[in-house]
Parts: structure tokens; C-alpha cells; sequence
């Protein structure tokens, strides 16, 4: 900067800098980047986010730009955000929202659309036929979002006439699925698999137990704090992050060495008052979208089980194999949903079918069966 009599460092002086020491040319703190790159990138995006915020928090290199509301559309957009906040929506559930809504505006815009006034049900569904060949839950997920904004457009009066109404419905059944469930032996090998005398993986092992033995959500995990441990009490109370209900669960002993070994051997020093952090300066709590599950494939990897390709294992299926193992040793559905966590008991009744002993209980013999 002093070189080139730079008084004010910005976006486009860092992005200068980048492809002087680096050769590498972006349009923005964004994309894929190499190593090389990432090193000089890095130090100027968090500064120009310190200058901005304030504050230093380790940042991660989205791959797409940020969004940047078209002209003409910021003033419902900003009010929508809001309504956000209101209705209580978990930042999870904001995000993904604001995904599809940024296509649609984007696609608004590309359409050369200037107000909301302009928007028709032909554009909607134009929109819409971008995604002929989604997965319906996906569509289902979509259609949602889309009926919540129109409507809310037509409700702040940005558009004359709601239409959301147009909106056709996808009808997505719940338990039309077979949850994975891991056998006993492929969840001792992944344990196993875990290197407890690196920090990380004492972090690592303490997770995948809190998993499998309690069957904690990832959203719970990410927010779990030191005050939820009770240990004179060797219980764990935390206010679930998806239904916002108060969960308390025993403090199990491995569980709780687990933890203590971490906290003692393997958790870096910081301010944060999360039980797992990052394991990368700054060391602080995870992203709302951190589903661990990078980690869990590389342990799968190591550990040298054979996942079915057509199966998504994530740390869900960890918790879908706590219901199989409550439900083989004949618990009761309402305590199996206490301890998962579920608000109806007709979502833990989706778990009966991977119970294949009870379902074998329940085979009809043809012989016996008259007409």
C-alpha cells in the first residue's frame, strides 16, 4: 500500500495485493482457491472483516459471492428478514430459506423484473421448472419458502394479488423412508477408528459417543455449553436448538471421561464457553451448518466399513441406531421419544421399522390366514 500511496485499504486493494503476491486473479473474497492462494487471501479477508465488524473470528472461504439484493427487491427483502426473527426461526432454518430466496431474486432479476409488482404466475412457475428433476422433498422445501414470501408480499401489499395461491402442493410422506442404523461391530470399529491421543480426536470420540449413546442431535453438539454439565448432578440439560424444549439426560461415565479428557488434554485455550470448538485459530464455537460430516467419513474410511452407496450416513444414522438398539431391548416408544428428544410420538414410530426382531414378531403366517 505504501508503494502504490494506498491510504485506505478496501475489497479491491486486497483482491490487488492477492494477485501481485499470488498470480491468481478473483472476482471476490469467494470460489475455490489453492493452497498458495488461501495464504495471502486468508489474513486480507479476515482484516477487512475486522475493519468492518470489529471483531476477529476465523472465517471460511465461501464458494459463492455474497448475496447482493437486486435493485428494486431490498426493501421487501430486509422487511422479510425481519419477519424471520419474529416467527422465531432457528439460523439454520434462516439460511436455507434465504438459499432458495436469492435464486429467486436473482432470477427475477435476470428476467429483468424491477418490482415485485411485476412478478406473474408464469414467472413463478418458470422459476419452478428449474427444479423438474429435484428430489420432491426438495421441491416440497422450495414450494414452502416460496408460498411464505408471495405471501408475504401480497400481505405488505408489494404485489396486488397473492400468489402463493398458485402454488401447486407436493404431498411428501413422512415415513415413506427406512432410516440407516449401523450394526454393533461397525460402530465399535468407528470408535475405534479414532486417534484419542491427538486433541482433535479426543474432541472427535467424545462427539460420536454423546451420538451414540445419547443420541444427541448435531445442532445440540454445536451448542452444547460448559454450564449444561451437571457434574456433581452427572446429568447434561440443554434446550434443544430444533424444538427449543428442555432435554435433560444422564451424564453416562465413559461419556463424562470422554469429555473430561478433552477439556483437560485436548480443548485449546479460549474464550468460548462451548463445550467443542474449532481446532483452527481462532478457536471458537461452529458454523450453524457444521455437520461434522467430513470427520465422520474419514473415520468410516479408516475404520474400513463398507457403506451401502445408496445410503446418506450421517451423524443421524448414529442417532437412528440408539432407537434400534432402545427398541431391541423392548423400551417403550414414549421413552425412546423422551430421550430423543421428539415432540410427537409419531415421529419416533418411524424407527419401528428398522426394528426387524419386532417386525418378525409380527409376520403373519399364509397358511393360518383365511380368506
Amino acid at each position: 500500500m505504501q508503494s502504490n500511496n494506498y491510504v485506505t485499504l478496501n475489497e479491491k486493494i486486497g483482491l490487488e495485493y492477492v494477485r501481485n503476491r499470488t498470480g491468481t486473479s478473483m472476482d471476490g473474497f469467494y470460489g475455490r482457491g489453492d493452497r498458495k492462494t488461501n495464504v495471502f487471501m486468508k489474513p486480507v479477508q479476515n482484516l477487512l472483516i475486522y475493519m468492518k465488524t470489529g471483531n476477529i473470528s476465523y472465517y471460511v472461504r465461501s464458494r459463492i459471492s455474497d448475496f447482493q439484493c437486486p435493485e428494486g427487491f431490498n426493501q421487501e427483502y430486509l422487511l422479510f428478514q425481519d419477519s424471520y426473527e419474529e416467527r422465531h426461526y432457528a439460523t439454520s432454518t434462516i439460511i436455507t430459506n434465504n438459499n432458495i430466496l436469492h435464486k429467486f431474486l436473482y432470477f427475477l432479476n435476470d428476467e429483468n423484473i424491477k418490482s415485485s409488482l411485476e412478478i406473474t404466475p408464469s414467472l413463478v412457475t418458470k422459476f419452478l421448472e428449474n427444479y423438474s428433476t429435484a428430489k420432491p422433498k426438495y421441491v416440497s422445501t422450495i414450494l414452502y419458502v416460496m408460498r411464505n414470501y408471495l405471501f408475504f408480499l401480497c400481505q405488505q401489499s408489494f404485489t396486488k394479488e397473492d400468489l402463493s395461491r398458485a402454488l401447486p402442493r407436493v404431498r411428501t410422506i413422512r415415513n415413506a423412508f427406512i432410516p440407516y442404523s449401523w450394526n454393533t461391530e461397525d460402530v465399535k470399529k468407528l470408535l475405534g477408528a479414532v486417534d484419542r491421543a491427538d486433541p482433535k480426536g479426543k474432541r472427535d470420540y467424545a462427539i460420536l459417543l454423546m451420538v451414540v449413546r445419547l443420541g444427541l442431535r448435531v445442532s445440540d453438539l454445536r451448542g452444547l455449553r460448559l454450564s449444561c454439565l451437571n457434574w456433581k448432578r452427572k446429568t447434561i440439560s440443554i434446550s434443544m436448538q430444533k424444538t427449543k424444549r428442555p432435554l435433560e439426560l444422564p451424564l453416562l461415565e465413559d461419556i463424562g471421561w470422554a469429555i473430561i479428557d478433552y477439556l483437560k488434554n485436548g480443548r485449546p485455550q479460549t474464550p468460548s464457553d462451548r463445550v467443542f470448538v474449532r481446532h483452527r485459530a481462532p478457536f471458537d464455537a461452529f458454523g450453524e451448518n457444521e455437520s461434522f460430516q467430513r470427520e465422520l467419513h474419514r473415520y468410516i474410511i479408516k475404520a474400513g466399513l463398507d457403506i451401502p452407496l445408496d445410503v446418506h450416513c450421517g451423524l443421524h444414522s448414529l442417532r437412528s441406531t440408539l432407537a434400534r438398539n432402545m427398541l431391541e431391548s423392548n423400551a417403550t416408544l414414549p421413552v425412546i421419544s423422551e430421550t430423543l428428544g421428539h415432540q410427537n410420538i409419531n415421529t419416533t414410530s418411524i424407527y419401528l421399522k428398522i426394528d426387524l426382531a419386532g417386525l418378525r414378531r409380527c409376520a403373519l403366517d399364509p397358511d393360518e390366514v383365511s380368506l
